[in-house]
């Protein structure tokens, strides 16, 4: 049969859970696209040589 856990034990494993779910959503929200790459100086692309 399981056992209870103590009430200190509880909020202790929630806090690491809220934490750990705060820093995958920082992580989540700072991962976007990449910005567009630059081509390497002097070269020309299709949209330039018109």
């Amino acid at each position: 049969m399981l056992e209870r856990t103590r009430t200190a034990e509880r909020y202790a494993r929630g806090f690491a859970a809220a934490l750990v779910a705060m820093a995958t959503l920082l992580l989540a929200a700072n991962a976007g696209p990449a910005g567009p790459e630059q081509p390497p100086h002097g070269q020309r692309t299709v949209a330039d040589a018109r």
